[in-house]
């Protein structure tokens, strides 16, 4: 059995954690969020301060900001990290990288499997027809996401990046342009609207031809299925930083 500790806990994510794991080897021991409280018989705290349960692993659903707080607590009881928030800066990330030195850290820009095995595909797509083809990607979500591009968007396109035979650039808004679309761009389109849980699209563009790539998710049951899979597999982990990259090589591995 794995205890995490939910950071986030009474907001849409960290409420369907508690839901999904419901019958798994998952136990959610407690959650620290703005308000002290509880949620379906959870204790709920406004500080880590005042957590007194086991806990074996940290999911993180709240705020990028958050960060500091939540690995300085980490890192205080050496326990190992799932950071599903999106949106962190550069000081951020470094934070992270810095923390797996000394603990197991799991970050992903999105906790869908399926989402993963999307850039896989996009990345062999690229690979095989990046000279030739212009590549665009579209990712559209509900009206209360903060940030814009998607975690995921990037993670897409760093992705592609790294099999690609030039340095591309990212770009996020053609209006003050007034010249053809150049041949190292990779152009990322963000749309916010109504209750649109996830849609991730690449789009390969060549000489008569077009290849998409789609990802629709149809709640957010498959992310925090995703959360609480990193959550065990990180659980006994060395000092690291893991990512969507090596579980889902890990098993498939094990499926051998």
């Amino acid at each position: 059995m794995t205890n995490v500790l939910i950071c986030g806990i009474l907001g849409r994510m960290g409420k369907q954690l508690v839901e999904s794991a419901a019958g798994t080897d998952v136990r959610v021991s407690c959650g620290v969020d703005i308000q002290a409280g509880e949620l379906s018989g959870i204790p709920v705290y406004a500080s880590f301060d005042a957590v007194r349960e086991r806990v074996d692993c940290i999911i993180d659903f709240s705020n990028h900001a958050l960060l500091p707080k939540i690995l300085e607590y980490a890192l205080s009881k050496r326990l190992p990290a799932v950071i599903a928030t999106t949106g962190h800066t550069e000081a951020e990330r470094a934070l992270m990288r810095e923390a797996a030195e000394r603990i197991p850290v799991f970050s992903s820009g999105n906790m869908s499997l399926g989402i993963n095995v999307l850039i896989s595909l996009a990345k062999s797509a690229a690979a095989a027809l990046g000279n030739d083809f212009d590549i665009e990607i579209i990712e559209m979500h509900h009206n209360r996401k903060l940030d814009a591009p998607s975690g995921t968007a990037l993670m897409i396109a760093d992705g592609i990046r790294e099999v690609l035979p030039y340095e591309p650039e990212y770009v996020y808004d053609r209006t003050q342009r007034r010249c053809e679309r150049s041949r190292n761009e990779i152009g990322i389109h963000s749309v916010r609207g109504g209750t649109i849980v996830g849609e991730h699209e690449v789009i390969f563009s060549g000489r008569g031809e077009v290849i998409r790539i789609s990802h629709s998710a149809q709640g957010r049951e498959l992310f925090a299925q995703g959360a609480l899979a990193a959550a065990e597999y990180i659980k006994n982990k060395q000092n690291g930083f893991y990512s969507m990259k090596e579980l889902l090589a890990d098993s498939a591995v094990g499926m051998k």
